[in-house]
């Protein structure tokens, strides 16, 4: 069933290719853009998003969700591999970010967004600095 305009294979390599970007710049103890994901994932298997459109914007949300819902499933960890991937000239994650972890279970309403950030991508560091 296609997502996002993309058929089944292309959104497998987007999501095998966008976890392995984030585990590499998690064993680096790094963050990442959403331009510069973009811009890995044309290089590495030729599809991106247009970030002019908002389909593309959604999808680009949508992608990151999966992958973190799936890392988390694979290390039984409860943080957000995609917490390292932050608006490009901004100290923060997409309004996506939030929504998926309210979804998931890990924050709450009225908890301290900053905080909760910051605590996700410590986690995401630890673990991986452990690797």
């Amino acid at each position: 069933m296609p997502k996002f305009g993309r058929d089944d294979e292309d959104w497998s390599r987007l999501l095998e290719a966008g976890r392995e970007f984030l585990i590499e710049r998690a064993k680096l103890a790094n963050f990442t853009s959403y331009t510069e994901l973009n811009a890995v994932l044309e290089r590495r298997i030729g599809l991106g998003f247009d970030f002019d459109q908002d389909a593309d914007r959604f999808a680009m949300g949508q992608l990151l969700g999966e992958i973190s819902k799936e890392h988390m499933a694979e290390t039984g960890q409860p943080f957000m591999i995609s917490s390292l991937v932050y608006y490009l000239n901004h100290n923060d994650v997409g309004p996506g970010f939030y929504k998926e972890a309210i979804g998931l279970g890990l924050l709450k309403q009225k908890q301290d967004r900053l905080k909760f950030w910051i605590d996700q991508h410590k986690a995401v560091f630890d673990y991986y600095s452990e690797k």
